[in-house]
């Protein structure tokens, strides 16, 4: 996703996610989240509404002509939409930081992070019309919840696919094995995700393949589980042409063939297959890693009925449907099924809460491992020092 990647410094990390996030309690952790009022009305459009955003979350018809519900939301409401696109969750942090944005389509490894920070605002949920609508899984989550409190509204979700050129592996792969085993038919042409949070899918994989390890949760690592993820991908790193984070630099890199297999989002496939290139997707035996997105109101956002409104809209079944079919996800309101192509929702298995449980969806690692387990988990901000190692 076209923009520059930013880090947070590992000491703003630390002192944000290690101190706010040490409680076990919910209720502590809400008691230490920054005091933020949370809007109860709302008011007339201010007439703009400036939003951080994955690529492909707020079309304009730029990129197809066929693809706009930006115009007609500003037709709607009267408010114009500029959008800052953002290519990592740690330039959409550091975006948000800056106090320059009402919104932001963020994921799961960032959105704490805005939480604590004070960045964000607690939504009111009972402002937005669509919210009882959304699947009850996607509500009251980790990545986008505290003590009970909704700090966004979801947005759509899905998995961090195994893509694999269909003319260089057969048979199809059906393990992650594929993209971290050194004797792979892929050696040499793997994509890895280019973010600290790619650790958690080393993590996944060891949860199947070293069991004495002992992982529960690839985003709760001890420092025996970390170190073991770590070492995983300091193995792997002769064996990859490309960390990308454009997800159109992977797409390019498959089309010319530099790439035989790696991690991928759908609308990475899609795209490939558009320019006619053999691949394909598939869920390994090992599960996956994904992504649910939650539309978070900025604290000090200028436009906030703005982003408000941008949120109802949004969520709308129609616009659901067109989101979710050009980028390639699960929408969060089922009722968007209605409106897709035949067999869509079926194939990213929208609304069905067996799948969403099947994914281990981003979240900001904390030191608190969950669980009454204390305070020996490793934090984002060693994640983030040791993805700076692991790369080289």
């Amino acid at each position: 996703m076209p923009g520059i990647r930013r880090r947070l410094s590992a000491a703003a990390l630390s002192v944000t996610l290690v101190t706010a996030c040490s409680a076990g309690d919910d209720g502590e952790r809400q008691s230490l989240v920054p005091q933020v009022p949370m809007q109860q009305v709302i008011g007339n459009g201010e007439g703009r509404l400036s939003l951080v955003t994955w690529a492909g979350y707020a079309e304009n018809g730029s990129t197809d002509k066929k693809v706009d519900w930006v115009n007609p939301f500003v037709r709607a409401t009267g408010c114009r939409v500029e959008v800052k696109v953002a290519d990592t969750s740690d330039a959409m942090v550091s975006l948000m930081r800056s106090g320059k944005y009402d919104g932001v389509s963020a994921s799961g490894d960032a959105s704490l992070r805005l939480v604590y920070g004070g960045d964000v605002a607690p939504v009111n949920t009972a402002l937005l019309s669509n919210y009882p609508d959304i699947a009850a899984y996607l509500k009251n989550q980790p990545y986008n919840a505290v003590g009970g409190q909704m700090y966004g509204v979801p947005h759509g979700y899905g998995a961090n696919y195994l893509m694999y050129r269909t003319d260089k592996l057969t048979p199809p792969p059906k393990s992650w094995s594929v993209v971290w085993e050194p004797d792979s038919p892929a050696a040499g042409n793997v994509a890895a995700y280019d973010s600290p949070i790619y650790i958690a899918d080393a993590a996944l994989y060891l949860r199947a393949h070293r069991p004495e390890l002992k992982i529960t949760d690839p985003y709760e690592l001890t420092e025996e589980q970390f170190d073991a993820a770590v070492d995983l991908l300091k193995r792997q790193r002769p064996n990859v042409s490309l960390y990308w984070h454009n997800y159109l630099d992977e797409v390019r890199a498959f089309n010319l063939g530099d790439l035989h297999a790696g991690t991928a989002w759908q609308v990475n496939a899609n795209l490939a297959r558009a320019q006619n290139v053999p691949v394909a997707t598939v869920i390994p035996s090992e599960g996956a890693t994904g992504w649910s997105d939650t539309w978070m109101v900025a604290s000090k956002a200028k436009n906030p009925n703005c982003m408000y409104k941008w949120m109802n809209w949004i969520t709308l079944p129609k616009i659901q449907a067109q989101v979710a079919q050009f980028f390639g996800q699960a929408p969060a309101n089922p009722r968007a099924c209605r409106y897709t192509a035949k067999g869509f929702c079926a194939q990213f298995q929208a609304g069905d809460a067996a799948f969403y449980r099947r994914i281990s969806f981003w979240k900001t690692p904390v030191a608190d491992c969950g669980g009454g387990r204390g305070t020996k988990c490793v934090d984002y901000a060693r994640w983030a020092r040791a993805w700076t190692q692991i790369k080289g």
